[in-house]
């Protein structure tokens, strides 16, 4: 049986929630992509344009430096990636884990929480960071979403 990973980066604790959530209705391995530097209040406030995030989201070449590593990738063939929108697209940390694995031949799932905003660009942005793969549309979920309706939708890319 294929193995599945939930992959997930969250900046202030919602898309852990969910990511967890969907990593038990699906049984799937979970990761946590920990950046080398956490992200301060200051960091996330979108309306600065000098904070940490709207640097990073304003670069599209910027990979900020992630933490840690998931052990054998190449055990997976499903990787559902789970963060929040930032910017319509996904934060730039999320290039950054791609780009560290061969994911050819794998199945990119994204999911998302958001604050009002649905996808954007994602996969537009995510495309070159996952060379290979099958990267598919992903979708935007509200913390609060019930565990069969995760289960639903995960279901749709088997």
């Amino acid at each position: 049986m294929a193995k599945k990973l939930v992959a997930f980066f969250s900046a202030s604790g919602v898309t852990a929630k969910l990511a967890e959530k969907l990593a038990s209705v699906i049984d799937a391995d979970l990761h946590e992509i920990k950046p080398e530097v956490s992200y301060t209040t200051a960091d996330l406030d979108w309306t600065n344009k000098k904070s940490r995030s709207s640097v990073e989201m304003n670069d599209k070449v910027f990979r900020p430096a992630v933490a840690n590593m998931v052990e054998n990738m190449n055990q997976y063939s499903t990787i559902y990636i789970a963060f929040p929108i930032w910017w319509y697209i996904a934060p730039t940390i999320i290039n950054t884990f791609l780009e560290q694995y061969d994911l050819r031949g794998k199945k990119i799932i994204p999911i998302a929480t958001s604050g009002g905003s649905g996808m954007g660009n994602t996969n537009k942005e995510l495309a070159p960071s996952c060379a290979g793969a099958d990267l598919r549309d992903g979708k935007v979920f509200s913390v609060n979403t019930s565990e069969s309706s995760l289960k639903a939708w995960a279901e749709g890319y088997n």
